[in-house]
């Protein structure tokens, strides 16, 4: 296990593939810990070093009180990467990932030098929705809504066909401390990255899920046309994480833009 002290935060992170291989970082949504790319993982190709960490308030990084900012989560994000020297790498970022993904690329391009930004948005939702689920969630905890959120997750067909798995990801979700996930609510509320999306330059490849409830495949296309150049493209049977429910796809897509970008 490895815990890294950054500031007013701790990081719980795994590192693994060739020490010296080309750098990858992966961003978790909300709700999840980095084994969200378990899948993923076995199907990248050989040669690659491999970064994966928990956003503060989720899985075992620590939980500080208080509304966060994206601004805080991109720091987390960009002290982390410096800590262990992960420059020029490609970042693939999942929903507040891909926020933290579109903000570390603008404030930090030395740290990565291309993007994948999947299911997420440079705005995501309106910030009265926002606030209305953190009352909710104040009122009435994760249980309450999980059943929701696994709708917009998940495809039909994976409700149908994985019910033990749909389990163990809607666990995780519940499990994940309040003031994490609420926190990180906040963060998302009030952060609009349209202006500095915008202004980016980078290989970018952009994601959606056909079936994602939570960051339609609208919002992932205007979002990726914000970034002259980018690639878009729309897993079919997929919902908010198409990289566990359509993993052999989602790895051809990322595999495809690491070779054109030149990023392997």
């Amino acid at each position: 296990m490895e815990m890294i002290a950054l500031g007013d935060v701790t990081l719980h992170y795994l590192l693994e593939g060739d020490p010296d291989g080309a750098p990858i970082v992966f961003g978790n949504s909300l709700g999840t810990d980095f084994r969200l790319w378990d899948k993923i993982i076995p199907l990248l190709p050989d040669g690659m070093r491999i970064l994966r960490f928990d956003k503060r308030g989720h899985g075992l990084s620590s939980c500080p009180d208080g509304n966060y900012t994206m601004a805080a989560l991109i720091e987390d994000t960009a002290r982390l990467m410096q800590a262990l020297d992960f420059r020029d790498s490609l970042f693939v970022g999942l929903s507040i990932g891909g926020i933290i993904a579109q903000g570390l690329a603008a404030k930090y391009p030395a740290l990565v030098r291309a993007m994948v930004i999947s299911n997420t948005g440079a705005r995501i939702g309106t910030e009265q929705m926002w606030q209305e689920r953190i009352a909710a969630l104040r009122a009435d905890g994760l249980e309450a809504i999980a059943d929701n959120i696994m709708q917009r997750w998940f495809a039909r067909e994976f409700h149908a066909q994985h019910a033990l798995e749909l389990q163990g990801w809607r666990n995780m979700l519940t499990r994940t401390p309040a003031a994490g996930y609420i926190g990180c609510c906040a963060a998302i509320a009030a952060g609009d990255f349209t202006a500095s999306t915008s202004q980016l330059t980078l290989p970018t490849l952009a994601i959606a899920g056909s079936e994602d409830g939570s960051a339609p495949p609208e919002l992932v296309r205007a979002t990726a046309e914000l970034v002259a150049g980018s690639r878009f493209e729309v897993i079919d049977n997929a919902g908010h994480l198409p990289c566990v429910e359509q993993p052999a796809e989602y790895a051809r897509l990322l595999n495809e833009f690491m070779r054109e970008s030149g990023h392997v």
